[in-house]
């Protein structure tokens, strides 16, 4: 059982002969009780100032807890951000050579067909030489021949 201040004020001593001085003691006890009233005085203060503390303390605690949880999230968030862009990337990479040989595929058909068009028109032309190189021999000899520049019989 915790004494009170006031229990050690209003404490009364047995008088004997040759004791102590009952000033003396009255003094003593009203010093005593007055620093034990503070002395519990800070205590409670220290008390609740442990109890403000230690709210604090879980304050913070939980703060402490709540950021590591949103620091994990954030790096899962950007790890899942990260393999979704090299997923996309490799998708566009995977459609670009698509693409490109498809690109590539299709300027070698044009030109396997240039080529045959060329080849074509090239025959063509030399037919085309070749026809016109008789026909224009065919001119000359008729050019070369005598009787065309003569009249015909029955027609003068």
């Amino acid at each position: 059982m915790v004494i009170t201040p006031m229990e050690i004020h209003n404490k009364e001593f047995d008088r004997s002969f040759r004791g102590y001085s009952v000033e003396d003691v009255h003094d003593f006890l009203e010093q005593v009780g007055k620093d034990y009233d503070q002395l519990l005085r800070e205590n409670t203060e220290s008390k609740e100032q442990i109890s403000r503390l230690l709210e604090k303390l879980k304050s913070y605690q939980k703060l402490e807890e709540t950021m590591h949880n949103a620091i994990v999230v954030a790096q899962e968030t950007a790890e899942d951000v990260k393999k979704n862009a090299y997923r996309e990337a490799d998708l566009i990479r995977r459609e670009a050579e698509r693409e490109a040989q498809r690109i590539v595929e299709e300027a070698r058909y044009r030109s396997s067909k240039l080529l045959a068009e060329h080849e074509d028109l090239f025959k063509q032309a030399q037919v085309f030489k070749l026809r016109f190189r008789s026909f224009i021999e065919a001119q000359l000899s008729a050019l070369e021949m005598e009787d065309w520049m003569e009249p015909q019989a029955g027609q003068r």
